[in-house]
């Protein structure tokens, strides 16, 4: 079927639409614990002196606000790596709703703890929301993609990011202290996940299955086609069906595929080494650290008022990310790749350059504020949004759950260790800190160029044969490569440069 023949229907918009509310809870609670920073750190004072009868230590404190920040990742590696536990048992619309229970619990801890004035329940209720938003980045790139036609499997994969970035925007916003940043309603601003959580739950009994799915797993042909028909404004879907029956075909003469079998067995090898490597290049990209520590940054450089440079950033942040979301198609994935790479590279070193000269020379904090705002532009060109669904785009229905769980793990797992290390690099290194995300976004570029095949315009059948076609000529090599990738163009056969 032509790609002119599916149209974006109010039914498919409503269902990607519902899904991303899932992507918006991951980018709310990763910003919301920053701005009532101080105001928590008191309450847990408080909290302790009254329990312990006595001044708690300062070492105490600070390790309870460390854990209460770092169990949010603690959450989301353990969640994401249960991802394929639950998307071939439940279904892709089903685990959405059945997790929505989690958000619930972990934000009404969170709302309550100071009613009841226990920091047991601040950290426990992170722990729980951040189980919540590590499954949830798992689920909704697969879902996403499953729903959507293939010439715009990339745009509507790139609303995944936009979630993200909306929720963090949110959670700066709400966390001002003339909204929700108070002594008196944080507990609101930590516990509102709650009603997203809810209205996801609603709006998810009004969406369909994924049609892969219901035809590959549950066999229930006339139930897809319908779903298909429905989505994509079209009566044609015999040529997607028929795609999709021919990967159920060859799903049945294979067992189901672990996580350690991603990395046995060589058609699965190169595409799961570029999943995560892409995860590793969007953490260790040093996105989180500017985002992390962007408050303290912007202070630094002078500016008086430095949580609405913060916001500023995330408003840069969003308007970026929907930029993508119309060139992703058109420039394809790879190069937008190793646009955003190459310009955060140079961003990275104009940061650099600028702290190092900004007390010799004032007009250099403009220099970096300016170098912040376009190194969030770059980012979310390419590296934020891709890595997400390009997953799911590089890996057949059997392996995709356990692909999504170890791309979902290695994201979490960075960006734990980020959030861990980058402090104590920064008192060390100073302001030739991001020199070291420099080093790192040049080596994730090199390997996309080499690496890193173009998926747009091409089913999930067709790159799974040309994984397994290219895998099949490496063992006949005997130590030869197993695959060279750098084709921009779409082709039905190889990757290769026609």
């Amino acid at each position: 079927m032509e790609s002119n023949k599916q149209h974006v229907t109010a039914s498919l918009i409503f269902t990607i639409t519902t899904a991303t509310i899932g992507s918006f809870q991951f980018g709310y609670n990763i910003g919301v614990i920053n701005a009532p920073e101080e105001i928590i750190k008191d309450f847990i004072n408080y909290t302790m002196e009254k329990s312990l009868e006595d001044l708690p230590s300062e070492m105490l404190l600070t390790s309870l606000w460390s854990l209460s920040v770092a169990i949010f990742t603690v959450g989301g590696m353990i969640g994401s790596f249960s991802v394929g536990l639950f998307l071939n048992r439940f279904g892709r619309c089903n685990s959405m709703l059945i997790v929505n229970l989690l958000a619930i619990i972990g934000g009404g801890l969170m709302g309550l703890c100071k009613l009841v004035e226990s920091v047991v329940m601040l950290i426990l209720g992170r722990l729980v929301i951040g189980l919540f938003c590590g499954l949830s980045t798992g689920f909704v790139p697969v879902y996403i993609g499953e729903v959507s036609p293939t010439a715009l499997r990339g745009a509507f994969g790139t609303l995944h990011q936009l979630g993200i970035v909306i929720g963090i925007l949110v959670s700066q916003v709400f966390g001002l202290n003339i909204i929700l940043g108070t002594d008196d309603l944080w507990p609101v601003l930590l516990g509102f996940p709650i009603l997203p959580a809810i209205l996801q739950c609603i709006a998810l009994l009004f969406c369909p299955e994924s049609p892969r799915f219901l035809l590959i797993i549950r066999k229930e042909e006339d139930k897809a086609k319908k779903i298909l028909q429905q989505l994509w404004g079209t009566q044609d879907v015999t040529q997607e069906l028929q795609e999709m029956k021919d990967e159920s075909a060859r799903m049945a003469q294979e067992k189901q595929v672990t996580v350690l079998e991603l990395f046995r067995v060589r058609s699965y090898q190169q595409p799961i080494l570029i999943s995560i490597m892409l995860q590793l290049a969007q953490q260790l990209s040093g996105i989180n650290a500017v985002f992390y520590y962007s408050t303290g940054i912007f202070k630094d450089a002078g500016v008086e008022e430095p949580i609405y440079a913060t916001i500023g950033a995330g408003v840069v942040n969003t308007i970026f990310t929907i930029v993508s979301l119309f060139l992703v198609e058109k420039a394809g994935r790879r190069t937008l790749l190793m646009i955003g790479l190459g310009g955060m590279a140079f961003c990275t070193s104009l940061m650099s350059i600028s702290l190092v000269l900004k007390n010799s020379y004032d007009w250099m904090s403009f220099i970096l504020i300016g170098a912040i705002l376009v190194f969030v532009a770059f980012f979310e060109i390419g590296p934020g949004p891709i890595p997400w669904f390009i997953v799911a785009e590089l890996f057949s229905q059997g392996p995709r759950p356990a692909a999504m769980a170890v791309a979902a793990c290695s994201n979490w797992t960075s960006n734990f260790f980020i959030a861990l290390l980058f402090p104590f690099a920064e008192s060390h290194l100073g302001p030739y800190i991001f020199i070291i995300f420099t080093g790192f976004l040049v080596a994730f570029l090199m390997f996309t160029f080499f690496k890193v095949p173009e998926t747009r315009g091409r089913t999930f059948e067709e790159i799974t044969r040309i994984f397994e076609g290219q895998a099949r000529r490496a063992d006949r090599a005997e130590g030869g490569p197993i695959v060279e990738m750098n084709s921009t163009q779409p082709n039905k056969e190889t990757f290769s440069d026609s």
